[in-house]
């Protein structure tokens, strides 16, 4: 096994891993969004403060209601390598929260405003395609290969510094220059992870917590992107499976099986004759995006009845701007800071693994580009040593927190939620039949029961479900039943109604 921390640290290092340097004077000035920021120098290498530091910028939007002042709340968008100073703003417009707490965002090490990590923009060998042949895999490991080659060549000596661990300790340096014995947090996405590392390092230092859309917590980092491509697979059977009992509305067959056969069937003719644009890539990435999220379902199909017909869908339309959307969040997460953190880990490097699991997700879960969550990724030719090996999460000494999780949810497998959960023996708000990721601030019911947990520090149940946003209103195609039969729907109707609540 690698040896993760030199034998010769002393002790005073070994201590300051866990303590961050004294807190330094913080000045404020004004920034964007209303909010005022600072500067923190923090370490480079905890373990050895003295070899360097770098620069981590923070946001803060008082609390507006100074008498009634509940303390900090840090709050973690995501990523790795989501910017998060404008989140004080997001809370404060979209919650009470900015009343009772000192909202607080920050870049995170690596990212933005703070000390960067730039990465070289590789030449690009291989184009996108959501079912490519087996002959095209080595120019998928080709392109991973000099995607980290060009991220060594330009990290410097601070990528094997841009990790969770250390991010953690820089909140914690965060915490002490605010002059607080104790933060409150809000993590979003990879957020949770990182607010679980921290609270597992720094138990006594964490009060409130919530974890909305988490990461699961044994699937760091590889299980994590594989697991998202059955998400995917899972919304897309959904919405085939609503539109299969609908033929008269949309005429894409009868049950999900027939609806599924009718995408296949076009993306076979999209593979042969694009329409305009619409290839059989962007296919896959339409459907997979598009039956994430329950609005747009109808859409969804008015798209593929459309493009059957040979009509190029607007990009303009709901389902193309979604897609739009997430393409521009890949490609700011496929960067250097996100392509750093995921290493923290390591990762197979026999490419036959690869190629066995590409083959796999291209046939079974094409949708939403399923074969790239297994491809080659620049983890697969690390070129660098990560100096301490990921956190083992446990909350020991800071108060019950709540995860938050939608079914439905792609980025963070649905899974994850109830992992982290019975991990960190926290509550768990799920929202049932949702695809979106992220639901405080946006779902109503779970914006309530955050709300009252960080307003009146009351616990919702220790496992409970909020509805996620409605299905389309399109009426089911109606079925005929013969006289004196009692069809399966009412069959298991008349179960359950005898069964009474849960």
């Amino acid at each position: 096994m690698r040896r993760l921390l030199p034998v010769a640290l002393s002790l005073l290092a070994v201590v300051s891993l866990v303590t961050p340097a004294r807190a330094e004077r913080v000045v404020w000035a004004p920034c964007p969004g209303a909010l005022e920021c600072t500067t923190l120098s923090v370490p480079l290498d905890y373990a050895h403060p003295d070899q360097g530091a770098i620069a981590v910028v923070v946001s803060r939007r008082q609390a507006a209601d100074p008498a009634h002042r509940k303390g900090v709340l840090l709050i973690n968008p995501g990523g790795p390598g989501g910017s998060g100073l404008s989140m004080p703003r997001f809370i404060a417009d979209h919650t009470p929260l900015g009343q009772f707490y000192d909202l607080v965002g920050f870049d995170p090490r690596g990212v933005g405003a703070s000390t960067a990590l730039r990465c070289l923009t590789p030449v690009g060998l291989a184009a996108l395609d959501s079912r490519p042949g087996d002959d095209k895999f080595a120019s998928w490991a080709a392109d991973a290969r000099e995607s980290e080659d060009a991220c060594s060549r330009a990290g410097g000596g601070i990528r094997p510094f841009i990790n969770t661990r250390d991010t953690a300790r820089d909140m914690d340096s965060i915490r002490a220059a605010l002059g607080v014995e104790k933060i409150n947090y809000l993590g979003y996405s990879y957020g949770t992870y990182l607010g679980a590392v921290y609270g597992t390092m720094f138990p006594d230092r964490l009060n409130l917590s919530v974890l909305d859309s988490s990461v699961h917590p044994e699937w760091i980092w590889r299980k994590q992107f594989l697991e998202q491509a059955t998400a995917y697979r899972s919304d897309v059977d959904a919405w085939a499976s609503w539109v299969g009992d609908r033929n008269g509305a949309f005429g894409l067959g009868v049950g999900r099986d027939a609806v599924l056969a009718s995408v296949e069937q076009l993306a076979r003719d999209l593979a042969k004759s694009p329409v305009g644009k619409f290839n059989r890539s962007v296919l896959d990435g339409t459907v997979g995006e598009g039956a994430r999220y329950r609005p747009l379902w109808s859409d969804l199909a008015q798209v593929l009845v459309s493009v059957r017909k040979g009509s190029d869908p607007s990009v303009g339309d709901a389902v193309g701007a979604g897609l739009a959307l997430a393409q521009r969040g890949l490609d700011a997460m496929q960067a250097g800071v996100f392509d750093t953190v995921t290493c923290e880990a390591d990762w197979p490097s026999d490419l036959s693994t690869y190629y066995q699991d590409m083959r796999l997700f291209r046939d079974s879960f094409p949708y939403g580009y399923g074969v790239l969550r297994a491809a080659p990724t620049t983890c697969t030719y690390r070129s660098f040593t990560p100096v301490e090996a990921p956190v083992s999460l446990a909350r020991n000494g800071y108060p019950v927190g709540v995860v938050v999780q939608a079914e439905g949810d792609t980025q963070t497998a649905y899974a994850g939620g109830p992992a982290m959960a019975q991990r960190l023996r926290d509550n768990l708000i799920t929202v049932a039949d949702e695809g979106a990721h992220g639901e405080y601030g946006s779902n109503p019911c779970v914006t309530e029961k955050i709300n009252r947990y960080f307003v009146d520090g009351v616990l919702p149940d220790s496992s409970s479900v909020c509805a996620g946003s409605p299905r389309p209103d399109v009426p089911a195609d109606a079925v005929p039943t013969p006289t004196g039969a009692v069809t399966l729907a009412q069959s298991v109707r008349s179960y359950l109604s005898g069964l009474g609540p849960f």
